[in-house]
């Protein structure tokens, strides 16, 4: 079955623990968008000191945490994260340092993955793919939720699929069960959901389970 993971992208530290409270319960694993205005122009909570309480409650009922660093320079992040205790991390192939990333976060107990956004070239992440855990691919401009799924990740998400068939592939950006359907077909089975799941809250178990049999 697809893996549904919610994405929190929050600059107030309240809202994203409001959030990690109302998906917990239907979830194994959440993300939490890290973003400091470098290579994206967003900025959420970023101080992981501030994360690090929240993840700790949640762990002891059985919650996992992803970490999606949309920053320039991830690796001061790594070992707060790790201490944290955050299960994956991710960072984008676009930062400055993607091979030290990917040489740091192995010293690390978590899995790790590498992203590549919507409009890059899948030659930037052609060279990563056998030494990572798991890809995101974006299938919006990483940044701001709400967007509309594009199309043209599609092929990114075929290729990687045809040449490592067993590498889990994630995707985050315009998830809807109809959106959902078109990814899964291409080779997906981890989906990121944000808008679809916050902008009903009163519906996020069905809206899950309607994501999970797309």
């Amino acid at each position: 079955m697809m893996e549904i993971i919610p994405g929190i992208n929050e600059g107030d530290i309240k809202e994203l623990e409001r959030k990690v409270t109302l998906v917990a319960p239907h979830v194994d694993v959440i993300q939490i968008d890290i973003a400091d205005n470098t290579i994206i122009p967003s900025d959420t909570v970023h101080d992981v000191a501030l994360l690090a309480p929240i993840v700790e409650k949640f762990r002891k009922t059985g919650t996992k945490f992803e970490a999606h660093l949309m920053v320039g320079k991830p690796m001061p992040y790594l070992k707060p994260l790790a201490d944290a205790g955050f299960s994956r991390v991710i960072a984008h192939v676009e930062c400055h340092e993607p091979r030290e990333f990917l040489a740091e976060a192995r010293t690390h107990e978590m899995e790790v993955g590498m992203a590549i956004d919507v409009d890059s070239d899948f030659e930037m992440i052609e060279p990563f793919l056998e030494e990572v855990d798991f890809v995101l691919v974006m299938t919006v401009e990483a940044g701001a939720s709400g967007q509309e799924f594009e199309q043209n990740a599609l092929e990114t998400i075929k290729t990687i699929h045809r040449n490592l068939p067993d590498l889990p592939i994630e995707v985050d950006g315009g998830m809807t069960p109809e959106t959902a359907k078109i990814v899964k077909e291409a080779g997906v089975s981890r989906i990121v959901s944000t808008s679809y799941l916050f902008n009903s809250e009163h519906t996020i178990e069905s809206a899950i389970e309607a994501l999970q049999n797309a």
